[in-house]
């Protein structure tokens, strides 16, 4: 019987090839598209879950609470060692300072090599909380001493090609030698640690003195803690206990810091701490796929409703024949099931096409090897269950009651071919799903033009940031600074420490203002500069004058959002005041003002700014250039740089890339939106196609009288296009309010955002009636033009 019912479901779909290529392809785009979001989200769900112990494993975050809250994915140098001290409740504790791109020099017979590395210095309790495996190296704790390393095998290979990397040494950044006691098999892409070397953590030393575990003087937030915690703890109450830290050890902070444990499995999700994903977006992929798969499933449902006019006479000479309800029904679904997991198939063909542009723009490296597992095969087997049944079994449940002499004089009406109302219905379903998709894709195009093109109170273009070794002498980097300007394409130049569009770098903190003996808790930007930070980066002084080349490090300009922070109405009043910063840590006198400007992207707001020049802070040359000699103004730099630190690797970065890289996440999301709006529309249009077909059938004798009559081509044309138009104008009123809210909300994530202008609703409604149109013009101008002798004799 299953193996009839599949064999007439397969003659009948050769039948109409034109209708099963619409609902095959359709239903295509929506499992590839599910496929996709599968492959996306569980990739984002595996992050360090292959870890033993990965429920007890928690990372230490700080919360800062001042005029607002600072989230650190960090903890002061000395918490490690006394909460492994005074508490019980960790089996492990382990510090991990990272550093990224730090220069590795190597040198053999062939010469000196070097690459830029991201490197970790790490306790050798950080190998037994996390797991990742030793498959070169000494046995017990291969980085114990100071001096010694792990690497990556895929780094391995990098730096000493087919040599025994065991051993072997390298330099890093020019100081340290160090020498190599294990591989290290490569770190998954899901996992938090992206580093490359694993240094011993006494090596730190003799690069960074604030990592020193007797200091509680700040937060660097490239210093992590992590704890593998004993069985069955009470982790708020431990978090209550651990407020006593801060009295006992940093009392300035008393009500400041708090320490936080968070679970190995949050990191990934929590953008506060600065992880990788937001679950916001998890969600919208994972709608915007079912919306997908929504679409397509509708077309299926009205293009088969709409054929049960062309099948009433082959579903009355069965039921004649003796066919019963069930059994047309399951014939049905055999064509159903044939149609989706033909669908299927070609759906993950097509996903396996778009994977490296979606690769490509989400920076992953997703592959099907990912979805070997069971949890995709229940996915695929429940997805394809689910859409057979839903597709199929109302259409099946239509053509069970047709009444055999109404089949047989092929009399059936709209509503015993599966309902008009609900055809328009799903109609509309699909329309409002496209209209919302295209009204979020010009919101979020719009916030980003927005943020991109807004005055950030800058100036971003044509500046080219170089950096720096460190502990550079004035001497020296002066001399650079009067070479690199010689040259015709070069403007100014100015040596800074974290340019404006720089991010957060916080030190924020307790701040004195004026001598008064009570000092404020806020957040405070510190960024130090030249006599020409200024001039370069096209800074408006308010108030004072710019820095002099004679000024020492106590000499300070501060922003607007400073003066109004320590309660000044005017910036002039700033002037000669006196700062101090976190106890005697920084000192300085305001000398000047400048106007306000945006150091981070759009999501936050503008803090108060703190500049100095303090030579010890630089790390980058700031360079603009003229844009019309840019290349030769390029060799230039470059020549005089590597002439100036010949031991280390020259790059470079235009400023306004870096600026454009704060809106990274949202030009991704903008083309996830763009894509699957697009997709909507497209699955949508091929339904129409389909819909119309049949709609023009319907209306062929009326399109007849109506030709004889005198009626035009334009007005015969607008009698198929405007119950299409209707539909789209009540999609339109319905859609409007519900994009209205998602995208208001999405908004509510930015300090400075865009409005949601009226034109949006209408330029998506405009959008939708377009491609409509395009799609049914040519059957519509076809029935009209139609012989109406022709158009009569149809019954």
């Amino acid at each position: 019987m299953i193996k009839n019912h599949f064999k007439i479901a397969w003659r009948s779909l050769t039948k109409r090839k034109g209708f099963a290529f619409i609902n095959i392809f359709g239903l295509s785009l929506g499992f590839g598209c599910s496929i996709l979001v599968f492959l996306f989200v569980s990739h984002h769900l595996r992050y360090d879950n292959f870890h033993a112990n990965a429920e007890r494993i928690y990372r230490v975050n700080t919360e800062e609470h001042r005029d607002i809250i600072d989230y650190e994915a960090a903890v002061p140098p000395g918490f490690a060692n006394a909460f492994k001290q005074d508490y019980d409740y960790a089996e492990i504790v382990a510090k991990n300072v990272t550093k990224d791109d730090w220069l590795v020099t190597t040198e053999n017979g062939t010469g000196k090599k070097q690459f830029k590395v991201d490197v970790a210095f790490t306790e050798t309790g950080f190998f037994e909380i996390f797991n990742y495996p030793l498959i070169d190296g000494t046995n017990g704790a291969p980085i114990s001493e100071p001096n010694t390393a792990l690497i990556t095998e895929q780094l391995a290979n990098t730096i000493f090609g087919d040599t025994d990397p065991i051993n072997q040494t390298f330099v890093l950044e020019n100081s340290e030698t160090i020498r190599v006691t294990g591989v290290l098999k490569d770190l998954p892409k899901t996992t938090l640690t992206q580093s490359q070397i694993f240094v011993s953590f006494e090596t730190l030393k003799s690069y960074d003195e604030f990592t020193s575990s007797e200091n509680w003087g700040g937060i660097n937030s490239s210093l992590h803690c992590y704890v593998l915690m004993r069985p069955n703890q009470d982790i708020a109450q431990i978090e209550e206990q651990l407020k006593g830290y801060v009295q006992k050890f940093r009392p300035v902070h008393k009500n400041v810091h708090r320490y936080k444990l968070q679970q190995l499995s949050d990191v990934h999700f929590d953008k506060r701490y600065e992880g990788g994903m937001d679950p916001k977006t998890l969600w919208i992929f994972s709608f915007v796929g079912l919306f997908i798969l929504i679409v397509a499933s509708i077309n299926f449902i009205n293009i088969s409703t709409a054929q049960s006019t062309y099948r009433s006479k082959e579903v009355g000479v069965r039921k004649v024949l003796g066919s019963f309800k069930g059994q047309l029904f399951w014939q049905f679904m055999a064509e159903t099931f044939i149609i989706c997991i033909s669908a299927l198939v070609l759906g993950a063909g097509l996903c396996l096409l778009a994977l490296p542009s979606f690769n490509a723009v989400f920076d992953l490296e997703l592959s099907f090897k990912e979805l070997l597992n069971v949890k995709f095969f229940v996915f695929v087997l429940s997805i394809l269950a689910l859409v057979t049944f839903l597709s199929g079994s109302y259409p099946g449940a239509i053509l069970t009651r047709i009444a055999p002499v109404l089949a047989l004089k092929r009399k059936i009406s709209q509503n015993d071919a599966g309902g008009y109302l609900t055809r328009k219905t799903l109609v509309v379903t699909q329309f409002v799903i496209s209209i919302v998709l295209i009204i979020g894709t010009i919101v979020v195009g719009k916030q980003l033009k927005y943020a991109i093109n807004s005055d950030l109170g800058f100036e971003k273009e044509s500046i080219v940031m170089v950096e720096i070794p460190d502990d550079i002498e004035s001497i020296k980097l002066q001399g650079l600074k009067d070479r690199i300007t010689k040259n015709s394409g070069v403007e100014i130049v100015t040596a800074c420490f974290a340019s404006p569009g720089a991010g957060n770098n916080s030190w924020g903190t307790s701040v004195k203002f004026n001598n008064n003996p009570e000092s404020e808790e806020f957040n405070l930007l510190v960024k130090a500069g030249d006599k020409n930070y200024l001039d370069v980066f096209n800074l408006k002084l308010v108030a004072g004058r710019e820095f002099y080349e004679k000024d020492s490090v106590y000499e300070v300009i501060v922003n607007e959002d400073f003066v109004r922070k320590v309660g000044l109405s005017n910036p002039q009043e700033a002037l000669d005041k006196s700062i101090i910063i976190n106890g005697d840590l920084v000192k300085g006198r305001i000398v000047g003002v400048v106007a306000d400007f945006h150091d981070e992207d759009f999501h936050s707001k503008i803090n108060p700014i703190f500049i100095a020049p303090h030579p010890m802070l630089y790390t980058d040359l700031a360079i603009k250039i003229n844009l019309a000699n840019a290349k030769g103004a390029l060799q230039h730099i470059e020549r005089e740089w590597s002439a100036a630190f010949p031991d280390y690797i020259f790059e470079y970065a235009f400023l306004d890339d870096r600026v454009a890289q704060l809106y990274e996440s949202e030009q991704r999301f903008l083309s996830l939106i763009g894509v699957f709006s697009g997709l909507a529309i497209f699955i949508g249009c091929l339904g129409i196609y389909g819909l119309i077909l049949f709609f023009i059938v319907q209306k062929t004798k009326e399109i007849g009288i109506r030709k004889v009559l005198g009626g035009s081509i334009q007005h015969l044309v607008g009698i198929v296009v405007q119950d299409f138009f209707k539909l789209i104008i009540i999609a339109g009123l319905i859609a409007a309010p519900v994009a209205w809210y998602f995208m208001d909300r999405w908004l509510e994530n930015f300090e400075y955002r865009t409005n949601i202008s009226w034109w949006i609703f209408v330029v998506a409604v405009a959008v939708v009636m377009a491609i409509t149109l395009i799609t049914i013009i040519y059957q519509a101008l076809k029935a009209a033009l139609t012989n109406p002798i022709k158009s009569l004799r149809t019954e």
